[in-house]
């Protein structure tokens, strides 16, 4: 049962990633000038339960007046990904921190853990489809290896990319950098 449920749910997540490529490849997504505040506050929901079950506390910082053109459901779901990963890779009783913020020219969420971090060697390719940094925790969690892919295709259709800073111990934070409204 444990390898269909897997199995299952890697078909789900590689035909979400195809889709957002297809979309995206086509110049097809839809994007409104929105705010950022109720993509983050939705996201969070969405990952409340997962974060309750670990003791893990999700705080987010976001000024009402930050909008940004976006895909509501798209960037929910990049968001989404980025703070599943923290929970799972942080410990009890710790915090995810979800900020947004207007940074020069661009809109920045971040997703900040307090988690054993990553080791420089593995950062350059975490957002590659199907990388694990730890392949037997990741099946033990339950990953497919395609969350941090769709987040890079999520960010590349908005016109934007994401990054990571990480050392080990130290936990790490991931940003979704969005071009600012008034830059077309």
């Amino acid at each position: 049962a444990y390898v269909y449920k897997e199995n299952q749910q890697h078909a789900l997540a590689a035909q979400e990633y195809e889709r957002i490529e297809q979309e995206s490849e086509k110049g097809g997504i839809d994007l409104q000038e929105e705010p950022v505040r109720a993509v983050l506050l939705s996201a969070i929901q969405a990952c409340e339960p997962t974060a309750q079950q670990k003791s893990v506390k999700l705080q987010m910082v976001c000024d009402e007046a930050l909008h940004s053109r976006l895909n509501a459901p798209l960037l929910e779901q990049a968001v989404v990904n980025l703070i599943d990963n923290a929970i799972k890779y942080s410990p009890e009783n710790s915090i995810v921190m979800v900020q947004a913020l207007l940074c020069d020219d661009q809109v920045l969420i971040e997703v900040r853990d307090q988690g054993r971090g990553i080791a420089r060697e593995h950062l350059p390719r975490v957002f590659e489809r199907f990388y694990r940094v730890d392949k037997a925790r990741s099946r033990k969690q339950g990953g497919t290896g395609l969350g941090l892919a769709i987040v890079k295709h999520i960010a590349q259709a908005h016109g934007g990319r994401v990054t990571v800073e990480s050392d080990p111990g130290t936990g790490s934070t991931f940003r979704l950098h969005l071009p600012h409204p008034t830059e077309k």
